[in-house]
C-alpha cells in the first residue's frame, strides 16, 4: 500500500515539474499600450495605441514566462488630430521610417504571479533595456470565449531623448510613463 502511494505522489510530482508552457495570444481588442508626457512643460497629454499583437509564454511550474508586443506606431491617438499627426511625423515617432514598436521581455514571478517584466523595447529606430513593473495579473476563465484568459496592468518610466526624440525638450521634461493594460487569451 505504502509503494502505490509513493508512486502516486511521485507521478503527481513528476507530471507537475514536466507542465508544458502554455501559450496566449494578445487580444488587440483588450489591450491598449498608453502613454504621458509633458507638453512644452505646461500640461501632461495623455496617447494610446490603438494597434496591438504579440505572444504571451507562461510556465506556472518553473514560474518564468516570456512577453512579445508589436505595436503599430501609426495607431496613435491622442483624441486631437493635430496632435496626432505631429506625433506621427519626423519630430517624433517617425512612422514612415519606423512603423512599429516592440518590447520583448522575460517574466519576474513573485510567489505565483509575475510582478515584472525585464526587457527591450524598440522604438524609433533604438532599443534600450526597459523594465515594467506589473501592478495586476489575473488568469480567469474568459465569460464568452470560454477558455482561460490573464489580463495585465504594467508600467515604466522612460525618457524620450534616449530613443532619439528630443523635439522640444528645451522646453520642459522629456520623461514618459508608459503603461500597458493587456489581456491575452490562451491558444
Amino acid at each position: 500500500m505504502k509503494q502505490q502511494f509513493f508512486a502516486a505522489a511521485l507521478s503527481l510530482t513528476s507530471f507537475a515539474s514536466f507542465a508544458a508552457p502554455e501559450s496566449y495570444s494578445i487580444d488587440p481588442n483588450h489591450t491598449y499600450p498608453s502613454f504621458e508626457t509633458s507638453h512644452i512643460g505646461i500640461s501632461f497629454w495623455r496617447g494610446k495605441f490603438d494597434a496591438t499583437e504579440g505572444k504571451v509564454i507562461l510556465d506556472r511550474a518553473a514560474k518564468t514566462g516570456s512577453v512579445e508586443v508589436t505595436i503599430s506606431a501609426k495607431s496613435i491617438d491622442f483624441g486631437h488630430e493635430k496632435m496626432n499627426e505631429h506625433a506621427r511625423g519626423a519630430d517624433f515617432f517617425n512612422v514612415e521610417k519606423y512603423p512599429s514598436i516592440s518590447y520583448k521581455g522575460k517574466l519576474i514571478y513573485t510567489g505565483d504571479a509575475p510582478s515584472a517584466v525585464e526587457g527591450v523595447l524598440t522604438m524609433h529606430g533604438v532599443s534600450k533595456p526597459v523594465n515594467l513593473v506589473i501592478g495586476s495579473f489575473k488568469c480567469i476563465e474568459h465569460p464568452m470565449f470560454k477558455k482561460e484568459v490573464c489580463g495585465a496592468d504594467a508600467s515604466a518610466q522612460i525618457d524620450r531623448v534616449d530613443f532619439g526624440m528630443d523635439y522640444g525638450a528645451k522646453f520642459g521634461p522629456t520623461a514618459a510613463k508608459l503603461s500597458i493594460q493587456v489581456e491575452a487569451l490562451k491558444d
